[in-house]
């Protein structure tokens, strides 16, 4: 009794199907429930959870009790360790207020794109703390350390998503 959606097995539908009717309808309701709140609140969710994570991470930096100070510093090698990173740790803060609150989201963004890029440096400037036998397959736990931002970068996207959405106004709303 195998379920296809397409070209795939869709096994929530054969779960569906295994059910008896009522517990059926129970699932589509709690199903649609969920699947509602996932709608009408993730991204905000989304939002505040990447601020409050910027903000701690910022704050550490501040506070000299980042455990990723020497690495920032090591990798950012032409500036001054200690201003840059405290700068970058102001720069986190923002970042996490901008989206907390949210305020000139755009610009956030922007703050946000170029401080995620940066993370990436590390990869360049220290292949050897990065890889494991110089292979870009191997992460180390740096490695990993950075690579997990493509998580936070997605997530600026979804975020990103929503810049252009405008409430309605009267002069732009629907005639009834």
């Amino acid at each position: 009794m195998a379920i296809r959606n397409g070209d795939r097995l869709d096994l929530e539908r054969l779960f569906e199907g295994l059910l008896p009717p009522r517990a059926r309808r129970g699932w589509e309701r709690l199903d649609s429930l969920v699947a509602g709140f996932m709608r009408a609140h993730g991204i905000t969710l989304l939002r505040l959870a990447v601020g409050m994570v910027f903000i701690w991470f910022g704050a550490l930096k501040l506070v000299d009790r980042s455990p990723v100070a020497d690495l920032v510093a090591d990798t950012v090698y032409w500036l001054p360790s200690g201003f840059f990173v405290r700068f970058l740790g102001v720069w986190e803060i923002a970042v996490g207020l901008g989206l907390l609150l949210p305020v000139a989201l755009r610009l956030t963004l922007l703050l946000f794109w170029a401080q995620m890029a940066g993370t990436f440096l590390v990869l360049v400037i220290h292949p050897g703390l990065s890889f494991q036998s110089s292979n870009p397959l191997l992460l180390t736990i740096t490695g990993e350390f950075v690579i997990k931002n493509l998580v936070l970068i997605t997530a600026g996207l979804v975020i990103g998503s929503t810049v252009r959405r405008r409430p309605p106004t009267l002069a732009n709303a629907e005639p009834v």
